[in-house]
């Protein structure tokens, strides 16, 4: 009875961790053999892709109609487009953000508008969603390289639908994190709060978005030389980038291996094509964050702002919504053109400009010349 006993004992963390591991997984082979690439996918825990709404009606667009700017009053956005494009865009905007099916209040076209006078700028919606629009045309136009590694050759896009899902506010927002009061267990110091939203359930800081994804913190931790002269990095900072990437791990559903190879995690000659892209979409989101929904300052209301009096602003997990491509990669933008924006420089060069074309390659973290991120 004891040998039974004892080996029971003996085989109980095994079970437990059995079952922390039940379920079909999928392994992908994505480097060299031995080179530890391999991306590991828990298929219980991705998600479905969200339906895409088909195109309101069909579009037939008549090159001598008249431009929306001039057909209408007040339009500040889009108007470049023709009249029947349009309306084929506000029609699926609406569907996208405030469909009249009865669960809002001023649903339809009345979530923006005044139904008595459209070219109004009453109601901070319409304000809003007018940012928006020149926002979505500036990732399609600008941040192409964020989607140089995503499906379709890169020609995805956004639209609102990708973040909104049918609803007025994105499901997944994030507001700078209050400041937490000791208890009679202590200060928690902005940590040990999981949740899927943030570290990915971890006792890491839950609030790694303010430093990196609206200021503009270096998300270095490994340091050129070994230790103990190596890790220039505080272990704050430290745990904070770990929050940030777990945050990046949950948010495209993904593990560590999807950017970097385990063996050299800094090495960017070693890492995937998706670190770039990554690369590029941390600079996009402090971007959208800082010049478009921080700058409308005091036109968000009471209850659009988090704690601390700050509006709510987007992550990854706000687009990519555990599918390590935002709606599996399903190439919405090509129904809604009127969303490219017009022809413009791309971010590449517009960063450029204020920072140097490329690293050296003994730098910690900085991404290789031929991939033509800055540092």
């Amino acid at each position: 009875m004891t040998r039974i006993t004892a080996s029971l004992l003996a085989l109980a963390p095994l079970i437990l961790l059995g079952g922390c591991e039940i379920g079909t997984k999928t392994v992908e082979q994505v480097g060299p053999r031995g080179s530890g690439t391999d991306l590991v996918v828990h298929k219980a825990t991705t998600p479905k892709v969200a339906a895409v709404p088909p195109p309101p009606f069909e579009l037939t667009i008549d090159p001598a109609g008249q431009k929306a700017s001039q057909a209408y009053q007040n339009v500040q956005v889009l108007g470049d487009l023709s009249a029947d494009e349009f309306n084929y865009t506000m029609a699926a905007l609406t569907n996208w953000v405030s469909p009249d099916d009865g669960t809002l209040k001023n649903g339809g076209c009345n979530y923006c508008h005044n139904p008595e006078n459209m070219a109004s700028d009453e109601l901070y919606t319409k304000v809003v969603a007018r940012k928006m629009l020149q926002m979505t045309r500036a990732i399609n136009s600008q941040w192409r390289p964020h989607f140089a590694a995503s499906a379709n050759g890169g020609n995805a896009g956004v639209t609102c639908w990708t973040c909104h899902r049918g609803q007025p506010v994105p499901a997944y927002r994030w507001s700078a994190a209050p400041d937490d009061a000791a208890t009679l267990k202590g200060k928690k110091f902005g940590q040990n709060t999981p949740g899927m939203t943030t570290a990915a359930y971890s006792s890491l800081p839950y609030d790694p978005f303010s430093s990196y994804i609206a200021d503009k913190q270096e998300i270095r931790v490994q340091g050129p030389k070994a230790l103990p002269r190596g890790h220039v990095a505080s272990i704050a900072d430290t745990e904070k980038t770990y929050g940030l990437m777990m945050h990046f791990s949950n948010a495209l559903n993904v593990n560590c291996n999807y950017c970097h190879n385990s063996q050299n995690f800094a090495n960017w000659s070693q890492s995937r094509p998706q670190r770039v892209s990554a690369w590029y979409g941390i600079r996009m989101v402090r971007d959208i964050n800082n010049n478009y929904i921080s700058a409308l300052g005091d036109v968000w209301p009471a209850n659009r702002r988090g704690p601390h009096g700050d509006p709510y602003k987007v992550n990854c997990l706000s687009c990519h919504q555990q599918n390590n491509k935002p709606l599996g990669g399903y190439p919405m933008l090509k129904d809604y053109p009127g969303l490219k924006g017009p022809a413009a420089q791309t971010m590449v060069q517009a960063v450029a400009t204020t920072q140097p074309a490329a690293a050296p390659t003994a730098e910690p973290g900085a991404a290789p010349a031929a991939a033509t991120p800055p540092a």
